[in-house]
């Protein structure tokens, strides 16, 4: 059967390919070959750069233009290879050696990959894919989402809302300040993830350098390193590690991402509620069906599937966050043929966020719902009425409040008032009471 969206095994790549083609950049083979021998140029060039032998301009610029033009062509070239070696850092070496045979600096091409191990590429190469892919895709995304949710809470900060707690009514709130609780959360967690350092490991077969120290002694190996992963690639390089990378830090990446996915989720729940209490209208799309069978049907499908993909994002990010950072003694193959997997927990979290977008564009809120579910449920005053009776030293105001509202139908601006007046205190705290409505009882104004 040949491969197209129609006949993909995964839905990533294909029912939502259209939505998630763009971290084919980063996370397919194509990507990872392509990375790897970008960290193979720029160490064989940092290696010229740094005298061990001499390159010619032509040559730069020739190992440039490979990583900037890397085709699907070459791509194969390597699989071909690959089937050969069954190894598919080997091949991307041999790839380049064949390159520079066709150039006028052949004699260099022992360079390519000099006193490395295969992880030395893949743990640059990776996290330096994931590096781009969080800066340029994830960022910019979650960024854009909490700046749609703060402008969404500005014209709703004088909206009062009958609060549920237990999924019972409570003291009212306000619609823009529960926007602002998920602001705040996605913010903190944020700050948070952009704190982790993207690191590497590069050191040789056990990371101490051994192929390198034993051809040159006398170089500071350490340094040289330092320079290349920090300065040349702009990631952390790990200084004690054995032939792989501790992944600590990647998993500490999963783990904070994992968190915001949960906010969200969170999110995508209370809304889905709030729109089955009718609180939100949905608009319309002309041809859409909410059903097959229900034509009055506008159904919360984004936050629906947000939730979905979210679920399932994080169930691969627990696993990868305590998978990677374990490996038998100095290393062993789990973690390369899971690596191969970030980008699964990525792309569903990035499909999550594009439904949330979606669905909060579709949102429209049912003022006339909110003053309703207000007025049929006054009982929710009788925290304020306790409370300054408390304050005047009335005895017993809470169970005096419990008796009236407990487990009552039927509680009305009427018989509170009532309630108000059969009261022994000053007529001026009888007044003050009487102005406490569920629409005004919803705490300190505050400023968005």
């Amino acid at each position: 059967m040949d491969l197209n969206a129609l006949t993909a095994i995964s839905p990533l790549d294909g029912r939502y390919r259209n939505q998630l083609s763009q971290l084919g950049e980063y996370f397919s083979e194509f990507a990872l070959m392509k990375y790897r021998i970008r960290v193979e140029v720029d160490y064989f060039l940092f290696l010229a750069e740094k005298k061990f032998f001499a390159v010619s301009a032509g040559t730069e610029k020739q190992l440039r233009s490979i990583v900037e033009n890397f085709s699907l062509e070459d791509a194969r070239e390597i699989k071909k290879t690959e089937r050969i070696t069954n190894h598919d850092v080997k091949a991307v070496e041999y790839f380049l050696k064949a390159r520079l045979e066709l150039g006028k600096d052949a004699d260099t091409r022992e360079w390519i990959h000099f006193g490395l191990t295969s992880q030395d590429i893949n743990n640059t190469a990776i996290p330096l894919l994931w590096k781009h892919a969080v800066e340029i895709e994830y960022i910019p995304f979650i960024l854009s989402l909490k700046k749609q949710l703060r402008l969404l809470a500005d014209p709703w900060s004088d909206i009062a809302m009958l609060a549920r707690t237990h999924g019972q009514a409570a003291s009212p709130t306000i619609l823009g300040k529960e926007i602002m609780v998920f602001v705040e959360r996605l913010e903190n967690q944020i700050e948070l993830l952009i704190q982790i350092p993207f690191t590497a490991k590069f050191g040789g077969a056990t990371g101490n350098f051994n192929a390198h120290h034993v051809a040159f002694p006398k170089k500071d190996w350490i340094k040289l390193a330092n320079d290349f992963v920090e300065n040349k690639l702009g990631l952390k390089r790990q200084q004690y590690t054995t032939q792989i990378e501790h992944y600590d830090m990647l998993a500490a990446h999963f783990d904070n991402i994992k968190r915001i996915n949960t906010i969200l989720k969170d999110f995508c729940r209370d809304i889905w509620t709030y729109i089955s209490l009718d609180y939100f209208k949905q608009k319309t799309k002309d041809g859409e069906v909410g059903s097959s069978a229900m034509p009055h049907k506008i159904n919360p499908i984004d936050f629906e599937n947000a939730e979905g993909n979210l679920g399932l994002a994080n169930v691969i990010f627990e696993y990868l966050s305590g998978k990677l950072p374990v490996s038998r003694l100095q290393r062993d193959l789990t973690d390369s043929t899971t690596l191969r997997s970030i980008g699964v927990p990525f792309a569903h979290t990035i499909l999550a966020l594009k439904s949330i977008e979606r669905g909060l564009g579709r949102l429209v809120l049912n003022q006339k719902k909110l003053k309703q579910d207000l007025d049929e449920n006054w009982a929710v005053v009788a925290e304020a009425i306790q409370t300054i009776l408390r304050r005047e030293d009335y005895p017993k105001p809470y169970e005096a409040l419990k008796d009236l509202t407990r487990g009552k139908n039927g509680i009305t601006r009427e018989s509170i008032h009532a309630f108000i007046d059969g009261l022994k205190i000053a007529p001026v705290v009888k007044q003050e009471l009487k102005k406490i409505t569920p629409h005004n009882y919803t705490g300190v104004s505050l400023k968005f």
